[in-house]
């Protein structure tokens, strides 16, 4: 715990028919900190999001079957390939944290920041306790 984490705040996000991408740039842009005045890029000064309904999120064009997610084994050729489609269906809330971890710092302060994202495939979220408010995209 941080100094500062007093004044970070919670915030809901309902991913029903949102599009990935503009989901994941705002949730980037909240966990960067950069709506605050006090934002400096050295500092983790973000809020933490939920996001619930993971698995009611939209994509445009073909990319539920043309978007490949790559996983290598460890073993000589044995890439494995899942299209878009088929994640979703089974982790959705991989395809949201893969989309917003691409968009934050590759360092360490990075690796704080998506620590605060929390996602979850239906509504039920058990972060009552912290008061969040519910955020519009």
């Amino acid at each position: 715990m941080s100094i500062n984490d007093s004044n970070k705040d919670w915030y809901v996000i309902d991913a029903t028919d949102i599009v990935l991408g503009r989901l994941a740039s705002k949730v980037a842009h909240m966990l960067k900190g950069k709506h605050k005045p006090q934002y400096q890029p050295h500092t983790d000064e973000g809020d933490y999001i939920i996001v619930i309904n993971a698995k009611k999120i939209r994509v445009t064009g073909n990319k539920l079957s043309d978007k490949i997610y790559y996983k290598h084994t460890g073993y000589i050729g044995n890439m494995k390939e899942t299209p878009l489609g088929k994640m979703l269906d089974k982790k959705p809330d991989f395809v949201i944290k893969n989309a917003v971890k691409g968009m934050l710092p590759k360092n360490p302060l990075g690796r704080s920041m998506i620590k605060k994202l929390k996602i979850y495939d239906n509504e039920n979220h058990g972060h009552n306790a912290q008061k969040p408010v519910t955020l519009e995209v």
